[in-house]
């Protein structure tokens, strides 16, 4: 067995192999990628939410058009080759490029991406959210997603809305995903849709197709032989499930991994002078944030969220939680955005939470639940929380585990306090971060609006939904900038259930011969541009 089909092997052999080093370097047309998947509870790309699916479904599924990973306000062509707003903005044309065809080699016409954007409506799954928040709904997808011929589409928008916010979140893998409706429905079960098969099956048009997937431990993709795009120069993507830091560290320096999503602060720092190795930084998408369940009753009380306002170590977090990790930031824009206020200036201050704890009736504090992955940076977030939350008499329990069961419990609002990431972002424009961490259309158990934070956290206000509603339309840019800072301002007053206490930023470790890797701040990094200097 010559030394590369070793390699291979050992990759590719049983779970109990998945947690020794290798001691080999990876061959020079495979690319093997150490991340933590304990987010990963589907590929369907309706159903997803969280960062690491989306970095598996990037490489799978294409899109009408890409979100540029420098650029962030460029629009790429992808499925489609270009594209028209109406003269009224009331409807955007998409002509699909010729020639282009799915993995199964089915043709991609327009009744496929029209049947994938019903289909999204239809089931109601969390990536609908992004849709269903500009009045799009599943009565209404008839009317909206046409066909007029097999290479164009046509979305008409059922309420007034910037049209480049749609054409824009059409770019998002999830909402935008094209799925080869052919393939799909061949396994459709009970009128599914498909959606227990896509659980881990994959019909797209990207580089890659999944070739395996075991839960919380790896995800397989190969090339794509007929991918329309210039093919990829790797023949198969390793994805490694490597929950501990320090793992991919060491295989990273010893070359068994080629890219590390997700290591701590203080793994990346002690790779900082390896020559072998390079450190890659971006701004990211959404926020860190604590966050609370209005469904509690301790929580219901403004002045209980505003005492844990100040229990906090903001600085503190920064300077030894989150290097590589987030930038302080307590706003619900990021900074950079137009339209983002400076940090509100909040920070630890035990006696004013006190006091703030006294006046809600809990002089000697109170027991809760604090719910953290187990990932970097999150369960050392949490870990810090706590001990800050002691100082005023609140005992939390840190409880941590998979995405399953911390998003979990969010998801179906069962939870007290989360130390927790997202809030949008992964467009670049304020609506998106305010659509996902403040907008609540409908706070109602029933409407599972599971994609919005703020109905995760029973958080209504009808002002403030109106606001939103008010400044994404507003065509004088300078009035626009203006109202989203009063919701900024609004927005603190509330005390509401979600405090951000740092923007996210995007740190890997890459080996040094890796060339081509394009990071994106909407997690939709592509690896079909990526080569081995070797």
């Amino acid at each position: 067995m010559n030394h590369w089909k070793r390699i291979v092997a050992a990759a590719i052999v049983g779970s109990a192999s998945w947690g020794a080093p290798l001691y080999a370097e990876t061959p020079p047309n495979m690319l093997v990628v150490g991340f933590s998947m304990n987010n990963i509870l589907t590929l369907d790309p309706a159903a997803i939410t969280g960062k690491e699916t989306v970095q598996v479904l990037a490489n799978i599924y294409d899109n009408l058009v890409s979100l540029d990973p420098v650029n962030r306000s460029q629009v790429n062509p992808q499925l489609a080759e270009s594209w028209t707003i109406s003269d009224d903005r009331s409807k955007i044309t998409f002509k699909l490029r010729e020639g282009a065809t799915f993995a199964s080699g089915n043709p991609i016409t327009s009744a496929d991406v029209v049947w994938s954007l019903k289909r999204l409506m239809s089931l109601n799954l969390a990536q609908a959210s992004f849709l269903k928040t500009h009045g799009f709904t599943a009565d209404n997808a008839e009317a909206s997603f046409s066909a007029p011929d097999e290479q164009t589409v046509v979305v008409t928008l059922p309420k007034k809305v910037d049209p480049e916010l749609i054409i824009m979140t059409l770019g998002i893998v999830g909402p935008g995903s094209i799925y080869d409706s052919k393939t799909v429905l061949e396994h459709e079960k009970d009128g599914d849709q498909g959606a227990a098969w896509l659980t881990n099956n994959s019909a797209g048009s990207g580089p890659f197709v999944l070739g395996e997937w075991r839960s919380n431990e790896r995800v397989v993709l190969d090339r794509n032989d007929n991918y329309w795009g210039d093919a990829p120069a790797m023949r198969r993507i390793i994805m490694r499930h490597l929950a501990e830091s320090q793992s991919q560290r060491l295989m990273l320096e010893k070359g068994d991994i080629d890219i590390a999503f997700s290591m701590s602060a203080a793994d990346l720092k002690s790779l900082e002078a390896n020559k072998d190795v390079s450190i890659e930084t971006i701004g990211g998408s959404g926020f860190y944030y604590l966050a609370v369940s209005m469904k509690d009753e301790k929580f219901k009380n403004p002045k209980v969220r505003e005492a844990l306002r100040y229990l906090i170590d903001y600085e503190g977090l920064d300077k030894t939680v989150l290097p590589y990790f987030g930038k302080l930031r307590d706003r619900p824009i990021p900074s950079g955005i137009f339209g983002a206020l400076p940090n509100a200036g909040y920070h630890l201050d035990v006696e004013k939470a006190k006091a703030l704890l006294a006046e809600a009736g809990y002089p000697d504090g109170f027991s809760t639940t604090l719910r953290a992955l187990s990932d970097a940076p999150f369960l050392n977030l949490a870990t810090a929380m706590q001990a800050t939350l002691a100082q005023a008499g609140i005992r939390a329990e840190v409880i941590t585990g998979s995405g399953d069961q911390i998003y979990g419990a969010m998801r179906e609002r069962n939870f007290e306090l989360i130390v927790g990431r997202g809030g949008g972002g992964q467009l670049p424009h304020p609506d998106s971060n305010l659509r996902a961490i403040v907008y609540n259309p409908d706070n109602s158990d029933e409407a599972k609006l599971t994609n919005f934070q703020g109905w995760r956290t029973s958080f209504y206000d009808e002002k403030l939904n109106g606001m939103v509603d008010a400044a994404q339309v507003e065509g004088d840019k300078n009035v626009q900038t203006k109202l989203y800072g009063d919701i900024q301002a609004y927005y603190a007053d509330l005390v509401p259930a979600i405090q951000p206490f740092s923007e996210v930023i995007d740190t890997v470790g890459v080996r040094a011969d890796i060339k081509g890797l394009a990071l994106n701040p909407s997690w939709s990094t592509q690896l079909r541009t990526v080569t081995k200097d070797r």
